[in-house]
């Protein structure tokens, strides 16, 4: 069948398996370019099928020649629909890696299941013995917790209303926008499902099953951004969420002997979670336009090679003051910020096209689905059923 992109609001609700198949190699291309990390061996990636995740687990396994087990939460084709892109790029992952000789597994689940945590634990005693780091990439709006409660994250504020700028980026249009406050309720509810208590069962049942090496590192991923999105994400219910994931990081590394447990803020990027944050895909279409005029711009693939090669596997981990790795270095320089903020004033949709990259947003937006790949033939037929060879479900 012939598959074309078709979009809902921030999403796209198809996916073209050679289309994703293609982005994943050529992530594996760039990090097979680069010098080699001496890093882990046996690495579970909670979270491995797009963004930060995948790129998580391309590096570790081609940069660093990992074993690697990957949980994802995926759909496959039914019935003669397409399967999501981020089962398209797991089974270009394993097919990849396992042509390289690399050990590749998935499970896919609900990571937040103790079904899916208790698979894994056997799964890695069976394979692997144990794991020396853990990657915990999970981006969702909702949590199902151990006792039965279903929670919602909510993107508000927490200290009264927020106007600013946002952009219709279907229609180009640039209007103002007002975040309301949330509730104490919904802050707690976006701490349950972003916050850093599922890292932490995850961290405490991988130990307590000892199929944790006796050096571990884990690292989870967080953003914090400019002055100018401060208020609807620093200090916002997501940001709530990610202060805890950061106490969950020091409580890590402070309780589980043989842990070393790191945040890493990364650069901000175009994700089906960012693009829904009303202000962000404004900022972030400035920001790659003067990233890339300076010659800074970086995606996943290549923060996250930078992590593990130059971050956490170059003799001492390179930390702030606050202990976390820091790859949004080259967004938050002064001149780049500096040229964000004169953009943003004079910003209108009269200069929006010489001051914005609104076409590079939609290329990675289109692209995280397997769209708008050049080299890929989208007019001839597809077969979306793509099987998984290793997949436990």
């Amino acid at each position: 069948m012939k598959i074309e992109p078709k979009i809902r609001g921030f999403i796209c609700t198809t996916a073209h398996p050679d289309g994703c198949r293609e982005n994943v190699r050529r992530q594996i291309a760039y990090v097979k370019s680069q010098p080699k990390t001496d890093g882990p061996k046996r690495v579970l990636v909670i979270g491995a099928s797009t963004g930060y995740g995948l790129a998580s687990r391309i590096s570790a396994a081609f940069s660093c020649d990992a074993a690697t087990l990957g949980i994802v939460f995926e759909k496959p084709s039914v019935r003669g629909r397409n399967a999501s892109a981020g089962w398209y790029n797991t089974a270009a992952f394993e097919e990849f890696a396992q042509a390289d000789g690399l050990y590749a597994k998935t499970i896919n689940g609900d990571a937040f299941s103790e079904e899916i945590k208790q698979k894994t634990i056997n799964m890695i005693r069976q394979d692997l013995g144990t794991v020396d780091m853990v990657v915990y990439s999970v981006a969702t709006s909702r949590r199902t917790a151990p006792d039965g409660t279903a929670y919602s994250s909510v993107l508000k504020t927490t200290g009264g209303t927020y106007s600013n700028k946002t952009i219709d980026l279907t229609t180009r249009t640039i209007s103002d926008v007002t975040i309301e406050p949330a509730a104490p309720e919904e802050v707690e509810a976006t701490v349950k499902v972003m916050g850093g208590e599922d890292w932490e069962a995850w961290m405490h049942a991988l130990k307590n099953a000892g199929v944790l090496a006796e050096h571990t590192v884990t690292v989870a991923y967080s953003y914090i951004g400019p002055k100018l999105t401060h208020p609807i994400y620093l200090n916002g219910s997501i940001g709530k969420a990610k202060q805890d994931l950061y106490e969950t990081s020091q409580r890590l590394s402070r309780e589980i002997d043989g842990v070393d447990a790191y945040i890493s803020v990364n650069k901000a990027l175009v994700t089906q979670s960012s693009a829904a944050i009303p202000i962000v895909p404004l900022y972030i279409t400035i920001l790659y336009k003067i990233m890339k005029e300076k010659g800074l711009h970086e995606g996943c693939i290549e923060q996250m090679y930078r992590m593990f090669h130059d971050k956490l596997y170059a003799g001492q981990p390179a930390l702030d003051q606050q202990g976390q790795l820091r790859l949004d270095d080259y967004e938050m320089q002064e001149d780049v910020q500096q040229a964000v903020m004169q953009a943003w004033t004079t910003l209108s949709e009269d200069n929006l096209a010489q001051i914005a990259d609104i076409d590079g947003y939609w290329e990675d937006f289109y692209h995280m689905f397997g769209f708008n790949v050049s080299g890929v033939d989208y007019d001839a037929d597809t077969d979306v059923e793509v099987s998984i060879a290793s997949i436990q479900e």
